[in-house]
């Protein structure tokens, strides 16, 4: 069922958009060949997005004071299980794809046809994240500032895959932008959302795409200007992400339950919102209270020997801080000896 913003926008374009010109073509394929390989185009974005996110948050954990490798090391298992956590929100959230009368249940194993759920990927990819920073006796609040505006990059670039796809699109329109649609994909099933008579589409694909680049970019910003420890940069990509996908799912067209008008990921998307402000304004009240260790527990950070067991080291502060020093190339503000503070904290309190 369409929500009834989605039916205005429709009923309003309708008329004019078959008759415009898309300045965005659909794509001929999906994917390429190469010998007996199949590379699909949205596996390969979302790739492309993973790597740039490790890539920029190796560096922004470095000018923080941190080990080299460490988000390399992280990124497997957070990887693994946010391509699960994804698809499994996927496949429930819209079960009706792929349980309903005539589907076939074996497709929700095939991730290269579309479909991971960024509800379910954060929470079981800082699972991942979560499980490492324990084992090392790392600050999660530290791992977090470092990751966080990285995320949306990648976000940025897996984006593209639905584009490949011809999946996700919003509304009819005549936009000089506008998307277009084939009716049928590769397999001659016609395509979801397409509306007969309809060729060009919102492309809601790029709107995210740059939604994401700006947050990215706002992201960096703020943990420069404000005090942002204690994972509160991370809530605020939350929010800032939950802003824009409210508005991107009322645009989009493809089938998804509803309920009183909205479609169910808008529902998610407020809940979400809430949580994130909830801490975001619990852990600015406690922002001394979080750890702040960049180099695991025993580690030799290039100085001496973290021996220190003194909780709430006076100066801990100062490392997830925004500082007035020089930056990296990749926007994160590194703290004034960052070694030494790090081995000047306690043991890491998970937080």
């Amino acid at each position: 069922m369409m929500n009834p913003l989605t039916t205005a926008i429709g009923a309003d374009t309708g008329a004019a958009a078959g008759r415009a010109l898309a300045a965005i073509p659909s794509p001929e394929t999906n994917s390429v060949s190469l010998g007996p390989l199949t590379l699909h185009f949205y596996a390969l974005c979302i790739l492309a997005g993973v790597i740039a996110a490790v890539f920029w948050s190796e560096r922004r954990w470095h000018a923080m004071g941190g080990e080299k490798g460490t988000i390399m090391d992280l990124a497997v298992p957070a990887v693994i299980l946010g391509l699960i956590g994804g698809r499994l929100y996927h496949v429930i959230s819209d079960y009706q794809l792929y349980f309903a009368e005539g589907r076939d249940p074996w497709q929700a194993f095939a991730i290269w046809n579309g479909g991971l759920g960024i509800w379910g990927a954060v929470p079981l990819g800082a699972l991942g994240v979560w499980w490492v920073a324990r084992k090392r006796g790392l600050s999660m609040s530290q791992l977090s500032f470092a990751i966080a505006p990285t995320i949306p990059l990648a976000q940025a670039f897996g984006r593209w895959g639905n584009y490949f796809n011809q999946e996700l699109f919003g509304a009819p329109t005549d936009l000089p932008w506008a998307l277009e649609i084939t009716p049928f994909d590769a397999m001659g099933r016609p395509r979801a959302g397409y509306i007969e008579g309809e060729s060009l589409y919102h492309p809601t694909f790029l709107y995210e795409s740059l939604w994401c680049l700006a947050l990215a970019v706002l992201l960096v910003w703020a943990g420069r200007r404000f005090d942002m420890r204690g994972g509160r940069l991370f809530a605020l990509y939350v929010m800032g992400y939950c802003v824009g996908r409210f508005w991107i799912e009322y645009l989009r067209v493809d089938p998804a339950n509803d309920f009183f008008g909205l479609r169910l990921n808008n529902y998610t998307a407020v809940l979400v919102f809430l949580g994130a402000l909830a801490y975001f304004l619990w852990a600015g009240r406690r922002l001394d209270s979080f750890s702040t260790r960049v180099v695991p527990v025993g580690h030799d950070a290039g100085t001496q020997m973290i021996e220190d067991d003194t909780p709430g080291s006076s100066g801990g502060a100062a490392a997830e801080a925004p500082a007035s020093g020089g930056t990296d190339p990749g926007g994160t503000v590194p703290p004034d000896g960052p070694a030494d503070q790090a081995a000047e904290d306690g043991p890491a309190r998970q937080d």
